[in-house]
């Protein structure tokens, strides 16, 4: 079965600097390559410097010219998200463009990042509230937008108050939509506080809908040795044209909440198609659990507490 093309359209991005997490491969590789398309200066922050290479040589050969490098960084590591910010704060180079894209998905078992935080919410949420808050002077000079890649697993559940590490008890996609729940609320707080304080920001979400990434691909260093059967079936179903979307497809609401003339702060976009699994982006309700302002004000306030940063009030 042959799929029709879905795109959009994006604006010229000459003279403005993007920075992508999670841009070394899968929706924030094709995501970081459009922009780059369109004329962006690309900064790919990496974990994995060999990868990291291999996909910035990527993008110059589909965008000859492009400018894009490439620097350390470890969203589950608060000296490393540090590091990073000190030397971009360094460059003093505006960044125009924040995409929040990079995460984990449902480690079988248990697992802690560097700072002791369950890996899910420390790397998913808490890793770019520390990433966010030290962009924050750049992201300032350059009036950035940013945007949060959330998740269709974050139209239902809750935030795990009582036990936000998950230490007590542990399911694995619980833990995954408390950490898409967090992150959403972030971004939204983000907008309203930098409307308060006159940041200059702009913050808004994306959701990617359902594609074959490689969230539930093999990982070994996640406890996760093969490929999930749910990957299984979305890639046969991406294949075939059958509701869910392609990699091309889901890196299209970030594209669209990053760049649209049109696309506002606050707000959702996600694939419009049935269930907003796949389809061409557009905007949308936001989310049940996002939609609670103290909740946001909470998650918050508790986010700078864990990861030791303050946002200038």
């Amino acid at each position: 079965m042959t799929r029709s093309i879905i795109d959009i359209d994006i604006p010229s991005l000459t003279g403005k600097t993007a920075v992508v997490t999670g841009g070394s491969d899968g929706i924030g590789l094709r995501i970081a390559t459009r922009l780059a398309q369109a004329g962006a200066e690309i900064v790919l922050p990496v974990r994995n410097a060999q990868k990291g290479a291999a996909a910035a040589a990527g993008i110059r050969e589909a965008v000859p010219h492009a400018r894009v490098r490439t620097a350390p960084l470890d969203l589950s590591s608060l000296e490393s998200i540090a590091a990073f910010g000190e030397t971009m704060n360094a460059d003093a180079q505006p960044v125009h463009l924040l995409i929040n894209n990079a995460g984990v998905m449902t480690p079988p078992s248990r697992q802690t990042t560097t700072d002791g935080f369950e890996l899910q919410f420390g790397t998913n949420h808490l890793g770019h509230v520390a990433l966010v808050a030290h962009l924050l002077p750049v992201l300032r000079a350059g009036r950035a937008r940013v945007t949060s890649q959330v998740s269709v697993a974050a139209s239902s559940g809750r935030i795990n108050w009582s036990d936000l590490q998950w230490e007590r008890s542990y399911d694995g996609m619980r833990a995954y939509r408390q950490s898409k729940i967090a992150f959403g609320l972030f971004g939204l707080e983000l907008d309203r506080q930098s409307e308060v304080h006159g940041w200059g920001i702009t913050s808004n979400l994306s959701h990617p809908g359902v594609a074959p990434t490689s969230l539930l691909a093999a990982r070994p260093e996640l406890g996760r040795a093969t490929d999930t059967l749910e990957v299984r079936v979305i890639r046969w179903a991406s294949a075939r044209g059958l509701i869910v979307g392609t990699p091309e497809s889901a890196a299209l609401p970030a594209l669209m909440s990053a760049t649209a003339p049109e696309s506002r702060g606050g707000r959702l976009y996600g694939p419009r198609g049935a269930g907003h699994v796949g389809g061409a982006p557009a905007e949308q309700r936001l989310y049940a659990p996002l939609t609670n302002g103290e909740d946001a004000s909470r998650i918050w306030q508790i986010s700078e507490e864990l990861v030791g940063v303050t946002f200038p009030r």
